[in-house]
C-alpha cells in the first residue's frame, strides 16, 4: 500500500481524489493548502506527494520549490495550468511528473505507480523493529510508543523527535542535529524549539528536567535517551562534562 499527500483547494476534486485513489488500495492524506502540505509531507513523510499549483496561501510552485530543499520525496503536479512554460518549470524544480486537468482517476493512479516504480518506492520496505529503552518502547513502522506496557499519546513531531533519540539511545545528540534531522532545518534555526519539545515529552514520560528518568540533558552540549540507570554510563560529553537535568533554554 503506497501513502499519498493529495495537496488540493478544491473540496470537490480533493474529496474525489481520495475516494478514488483508496478505491485503488492506496491510503491517502490531504492538505487544502501550500504551507499544510509542506508541513504533512514533511512531518509524515509520505511516498507521492500529488500538488496543485493554484493553491490559496502559496503557489503550488513554490511549495514545490521548498519541499525540494528539504526532501526528495516523489511529486506528481496535477494542475489545470498546461501551457509550456509551466510544465517546464515544474519539472525543472524537480516534479517527478505532470497531469493536467480533468483526468482520470485511472491515468493518475497509473502515473502514480510508474514514478514509484521507477524510483524505487512502489515495495514497502520490511518494517523497522521496535526499540526498547527500559519500559520505553517505540515502534517506527507503526508509530507507537509504550510506556511500561501503557500506550503513549503523542504529536507527530514528538514522536520524530522521540524516535530519533532512541534509534541513537545512550548517545549525546546536540541540538544542531536534532533541528536538521528532526525539523529538517539543516541552516539551524531556534534551540527554543528543541527545548519546548523536550519539555512537552518529559511531561509525558512521567519526569522533570530536575529528575529525569529518560532525557537526560548534558549543558552546552545536547540531550540523550536512556535507560533508567543506565545514564551515569556513557552520558558525559566529550570534554567530560556530566548530565545535570538541566540545559541553555530548557527550564522544564
Amino acid at each position: 500500500m503506497s501513502h499519498l499527500l493529495v495537496v488540493e483547494d478544491d473540496p470537490q476534486l480533493r474529496g474525489a481524489l481520495v475516494r478514488a485513489l483508496r478505491d485503488r488500495g492506496h491510503a491517502v492524506a490531504t492538505a487544502s493548502t501550500g504551507m499544510a502540505g509542506l508541513d504533512a509531507a514533511v512531518t509524515h513523510r509520505p511516498d507521492l506527494v500529488v500538488l496543485d499549483l493554484g493553491l490559496p496561501d502559496v503557489d503550488g510552485g513554490q511549495v514545490l520549490r521548498m519541499l525540494r530543499s528539504v526532501s526528495d520525496v516523489p511529486v506528481i503536479v496535477a494542475t489545470a495550468r498546461d501551457d509550456e512554460p509551466e510544465i517546464v518549470a515544474a519539472l525543472g524544480d524537480g516534479a517527478d511528473d505532470y497531469i493536467v486537468k480533468p483526468f482520470g482517476s485511472g491515468q493518475l493512479d497509473a502515473r502514480i505507480k510508474a514514478v514509484l516504480r521507477r524510483l524505487g518506492s512502489g515495495e514497502p520496505d520490511e518494517p523497522e523493529p521496535p526499540v526498547t529503552v527500559g519500559g520505553l518502547v517505540v515502534a517506527p513502522s507503526a508509530r507507537e510508543v509504550t510506556l511500561d506496557g501503557e500506550p503513549l499519546e503523542l504529536t507527530p513531531r514528538e514522536f520524530d523527535l522521540l524516535c530519533y533519540l532512541a534509534r541513537r539511545q545512550g548517545q549525546v545528540i546536540s541540538r544542531r542535529e536534532l533541528l536538521a534531522e528532526v525539523w529538517q532545518q539543516p541552516l539551524g534555526g531556534a534551540d527554543k524549539t528543541v527545548d519546548v519539545h523536550l519539555s512537552w515529552l518529559r511531561r509525558k514520560l512521567g519526569e522533570t528536567a530536575q529528575k529525569p528518568r529518560y532525557l537526560h540533558t548534558v549543558r552546552t552540549v545536547g540531550v540523550k535517551l536512556a535507560a533508567p540507570g543506565d545514564a551515569a554510563s556513557g552520558g558525559t560529553a566529550p570534554d567530560g562534562t556530566a548530565p545535570d537535568g538541566t540545559a541553555e533554554g530548557d527550564r522544564a
